[in-house]
């Protein structure tokens, strides 16, 4: 777990982000999923990571390194994309994805780990095959 200091208005305040590593692990605690590497070498330092539903396919999360810092794309509903957006500094319009339905979250800013793994786990509902969707439901561990 890394932590984040923010001095405001002379406030300090330590908010606990999560590693790449972590949030790799939180994805793959989740069911019938897997990591996957379409992009780059598996051995390289900075590959990017897409993690699957293994029934589907569809990716729920997108890790990359751009401009020095961690990306992490998830599916979001709209108006709670924008929400976020407007709510943390450290949330984007999805970086490579459309606009409206992703979110890139950046890794090491103003977003906790614990609302991480809350989008991580709406993005893995948001995508998870039509079967199970009616029978399941996601643990926020």
């Amino acid at each position: 777990m890394l932590y984040n200091i923010n001095i405001l208005m002379n406030n300090i305040s330590i908010s606990k982000t999560i590693s790449r590593q972590d949030i790799i692990d939180y994805c793959m605690s989740l069911h019938d999923v897997y990591v996957d590497y379409p992009f780059d070498h598996p051995s390289s330092e900075q590959k990017t990571a897409l993690i699957r539903h293994t029934k589907n396919k569809k990716t729920f999360a997108l890790i990359a390194y751009h401009q020095g810092q961690i990306y992490l794309n998830l599916k979001c509903n709209p108006l709670d994309a924008d929400f976020l957006r407007q709510a943390f500094e450290g949330v984007i319009p999805g970086w490579h994805m459309n606009k409206e339905h992703w979110n890139t979250v950046i890794i090491g800013t103003d977003v906790p780990g614990d609302e991480i793994k809350r989008q991580i786990a709406n993005s893995y509902a948001l995508t998870i095959p039509k079967a199970q969707r009616h029978i399941k439901k996601i643990d926020m561990k």
